[in-house]
């Protein structure tokens, strides 16, 4: 057992129903919890990876399914003013043409270039992004298609990643701390 944290998991969490949530979606105080739950989440991660797999994809993706819907991203943005992009030669094709520009305009104005031939949006916060809106969203990206990519199988194999969001964006942070409820986390045993 972790030190100072009690993990009582008799609950199966197939068969859990998930529980009532105030979700938080201040970015401030969402950043300064990741900061101060950091050996938390750390002991948090490590109690992942001794559980089933598919049974933490399934909970995640169910308390995703809940969550998501609840919390507009246009209201925050933060993952377009934060993240690099990585852009595909057809994403870039297409987000050219959905711009009405050539491709070489494109990549001069929006595309930084490695010596590899790999490509990056040239700027953090995103070109594309006004008033918290992408100004490209049929054409995005697939990283922006997928994050936070909750949805997505093998979970356990992705937690340094999603950990590494949890405290910039309100759908990650929210769904890993219902996660903790509901595999009953940090909650103290007799």
């Amino acid at each position: 057992m972790l030190a100072n944290v009690h993990i009582n998991c008799q609950l199966s969490i197939s068969n859990y129903q998930l529980p009532q949530m105030n979700l938080e979606t201040n970015l401030n105080t969402i950043a300064e919890k990741s900061i101060t739950d950091v050996i938390e989440n750390e002991k948090f991660i490590t109690h992942l990876k001794q559980l089933n797999a598919n049974e933490i994809d399934d909970a995640v993706y169910e308390l995703d399914h809940k969550i998501s819907p609840q919390i507009d991203c246009t209201q925050c943005g933060n993952c377009c003013k934060t993240l690099m992009i990585n852009v595909e030669t057809p994403e870039a094709n297409l987000a050219a043409k959905s711009l009405g520009i050539s491709r070489a305009i494109f990549d001069e104005n929006y595309i930084e270039k490695s010596i590899s031939g790999k490509m990056v949006i040239s700027k953090i916060p995103c070109h594309f992004l006004e008033d918290n809106k992408c100004t490209i969203y049929l054409s995005r990206f697939a990283g922006c298609r997928e994050f936070p990519a909750l949805h997505l199988p093998h979970i356990q194999k992705r937690l340094f990643t999603i950990f590494m969001h949890y405290g910039r964006c309100p759908i990650i942070f929210n769904v890993m701390e219902g996660l903790k409820k509901q595999v009953g986390f940090g909650v103290e045993t007799a």
